[in-house]
């Protein structure tokens, strides 16, 4: 299953890539919601969850979300934001997505990973 990670910060793309690798997911990467839609509908099968950035260029997390929810396709693929501000939870709840309190503890992110996606080891 794959995991599609939206966040304009290259070094933590690269970070979480890696560490999602590692523990068995495959992953694709987008540097703003706008890039992440295009990629989305280009991809088959859907990833099994998207980890989304708040503050990007071009289309921010908030954003790509309303968009994504206006597509069918799209709108069943759970999110889940990664920002590091701790209001965003509400936003986030009222949006139908998750949150994730940045600088988040590496076991936390991949027990929320966990709940929406098997890592590809885990498939028969």
């Amino acid at each position: 299953m794959s995991i599609l990670v939206v966040d304009d910060d290259a070094v933590l793309c690269q970070f979480l890539t890696e560490l999602l690798q590692d523990a068995g997911y495959s992953v694709v990467t987008a540097a703003n919601g706008l890039e992440a839609l295009n990629k989305l509908r280009q991809v088959v099968p859907q990833p099994c969850l998207i980890l989304l950035d708040v503050t990007m260029p071009l289309m921010d997390g908030w954003t790509f979300r309303e968009q994504q929810l206006q597509d069918p396709y799209l709108a069943t693929i759970p999110v889940v934001y990664i920002s590091a501000t701790s209001h965003h939870r509400v936003q986030a709840a009222v949006s139908g997505a998750h949150h994730l309190l940045k600088p988040f503890v590496v076991q936390d992110l991949l027990q929320m990973v966990a709940r929406f996606c098997a890592p590809s080891s885990a498939r028969s």
